[in-house]
């Protein structure tokens, strides 16, 4: 399946990250990070069997809140993590980049 993206086509998003006149080093960290994070949020949620109505009515957040933030449509601020996360028995934390 092909990407299109500002009118270019591209095999993947991948491809699309990856892509430097397109996506400097900063933005790919960010989106990666942003990927990872939330694809660790959904496989909570779905390991533990809770849905995201279930889940907005753990967090107080908003189910099509939920669902904008799993499906990548939004970047969900701190305090909307800390809501979502909690329930799932996760937490955010700062941890130093292991550079050898």
């Amino acid at each position: 399946m092909s990407v299109k993206i500002n009118g270019e086509l591209y095999t993947t998003l991948s491809d699309y990250i990856q892509d430097e006149s397109k996506v400097d080093s900063v933005q790919r960290a960010q989106i990666e990070f942003e990927v990872a994070l939330i694809g660790k949020l959904i496989e909570a949620r779905e390991e533990r069997g809770i849905s995201q109505r279930e889940l907005a009515k753990l967090s107080g957040v908003k189910q099509p809140a939920i669902a904008r933030l799993e499906s990548l449509k939004t970047t969900p601020q701190i305090d909307t993590l800390i809501k979502v996360l909690s329930p799932l028995g996760y937490k955010l934390d700062i941890v130093p980049i292991n550079k050898s």
